[in-house]
């Protein structure tokens, strides 16, 4: 098993606390308390919103007398963005403050983004091949199983991970989204989590999820969009290039517990995606860059399972396969559309390694995994 790491942000995080507040977002329990207390001297000015003693100093103005201010979970407070609106603007010279939450910070709002030019957004991820060090198969197969979750992971064991994962459902809807949203129904909520895992890989039926729970179209949307809110899940649309006819309105889902996903090709898909995403996420917070996500299907049925765009144009072809196999003809179309991309099919278990003669890379996903973040 492998050690505890330290995160893939840390010098990120010290590097803008220099310049301005800081916000770190990601999933429940995936070590943004842990990043933040790492961080010199951060005991002293640590608060959490879900800790009572901790709530009425925040709302009574006792802060810590530190140099650096955690406020953990603070957005759960209704009125947190003009809270620390205020708190920053009149801080003591040289004041850091760091803000660590479980919600997309950048979307709960509740009246407009009051902190603009105030903050930098960093989302941290699960754990990955590339911050894990990763490069024996054997450690690879053993994250896909256990999910990057750092509690279930470096527990090593499968039952540990599937009990976490049970909790981990619950604690989401009776708690965190009780918290945040206005959602009553929350019996359907949890059958629609347990349904979304064995949908991964395919567009995401909006219509066909609102017959098998039988509510409305709209009740389904809204409680997608929660989860994606609060980390649990996130969608990838497709690419939209006109010149090659793509479809432009399904979107497929992931799930960042990939763990949950029982079908072993959808879940080595699911592992795929997660890592992507990080990457992404990572070049956008850290560097600006304009990168996102995608996957491309076109109505002649053609689909590659992943696109990385990169101001727009698509920069890595990424098409995922269990075992060894040829260079799938569906990415060997796009790359001749896009002969700029890097194209990558990857295997969890194969160990052919080569290019093609039409420029697709065929290799272990380790290769491609370890070079992200």
């Amino acid at each position: 098993m492998a050690r505890r790491v330290s995160r893939y942000l840390q010098a990120a995080v010290r590097r803008d606390l220099a310049r301005k507040m800081v916000l770190v977002a990601g999933p429940r329990q995936v070590g943004k308390t842990t990043l933040a207390l790492s961080l010199p001297g951060a005991a002293r000015g640590y608060l959490n919103w879900d800790i009572a003693e901790h709530r009425e100093r925040i709302l009574r103005g006792e802060l810590p007398a530190a140099g650096l201010w955690i406020l953990d979970e603070i957005h759960k407070y209704r009125r947190w963005r003009n809270y620390l609106k205020g708190l920053y603007d009149g801080r003591p010279r040289g004041q850091k403050v760091l803000v660590t939450g479980s919600g997309r910070l950048d979307l709960y709002r509740f009246g407009g983004d009051s902190l603009q030019g105030r903050y930098h957004l960093l989302r941290l991820h699960p754990l990955s091949v590339a911050e894990l060090g990763i490069a024996r198969a054997q450690d690879f197969l053993q994250l896909l199983r256990l999910g990057g979750f750092p509690e279930p992971y470096f527990s090593g064991s499968e039952t540990e991970a599937r009990r976490w994962s049970r909790e981990y459902r619950t604690l989401l809807v009776r708690e965190e989204i009780t918290a945040l949203e206005r959602i009553q129904d929350l019996g359907h909520l949890e059958l629609l989590m347990l349904r979304l895992p064995e949908l991964v890989g395919s567009p995401l039926s909006v219509n066909a999820l609102r017959e098998d729970l039988q509510v409305s179209h709209k009740a389904v949307e809204s409680w997608i969009g929660a989860l994606e809110r609060l980390y649990a899940v996130f969608r990838v649309a497709p690419l939209g290039a006109p010149r090659i006819h793509a479809v432009k309105k399904a979107r497929k889902h992931y799930h960042l517990d990939w763990s949950v996903v029982p079908q072993d090709a959808a879940r080595f898909e699911n592992l795929v995606a997660c890592h992507l995403l990080k990457w992404v996420h990572f070049g956008e917070d850290t560097q600006g860059r304009d990168l996102e996500l995608r996957y491309f299907r076109d109505v002649e049925g053609r689909e590659v399972d992943f696109v990385v765009t990169d101001a727009r144009r698509p920069r890595l072809l990424v098409e995922c396969k269990w075992s060894d196999a040829e260079p799938d003809r569906n990415l060997r179309y796009l790359k001749t559309r896009f002969p700029d991309a890097h194209a990558w099919q990857i295997s969890a278990v194969g160990g052919r390694d080569y290019l093609s003669p039409d420029g697709v890379r065929v290799a272990p996903a380790i290769d491609l995994l370890r070079t992200l973040v």
